[in-house]
């Protein structure tokens, strides 16, 4: 699947907010995208890549960032904040998500 199949309401939780505290992590949540089938995955996916992330930071701002990477505590604040968002999603049945015809 593609970010543009995803509902607004996830879009917004995930690449939204990932945006918010940089490029190269909106990247990497855009691309786990791809090896989902379908927008429940593709949330699951999301809080795997969390989890995964925050076992070993530093790894981890090696493997995303480019340039400029985030700081240990910006990472975790970021990762906090789209967990949030996740966990507010997965309240909101599928059918009620708004979906966008791009």
């Amino acid at each position: 699947m593609d970010t543009d199949d995803l509902s607004e309401d996830l879009y917004k939780a995930v690449i939204g907010t990932a945006s918010k505290f940089h490029e190269d992590l909106r990247l990497q949540f855009g691309l786990l995208a791809e090896d989902c089938k379908d927008e429940d995955g593709y949330l699951m996916k999301s809080l795997d890549f969390i989890k995964e992330v925050k076992e070993d930071l530093e790894c981890a701002i090696d493997e995303i960032f480019f340039d400029n990477p985030l700081t240990i505590k910006q990472l975790e604040k970021a990762l906090k904040e789209i967990e949030s968002e996740l966990e507010e999603v997965k309240q909101i049945p599928i059918e009620k998500r708004t979906f966008i015809d791009w």
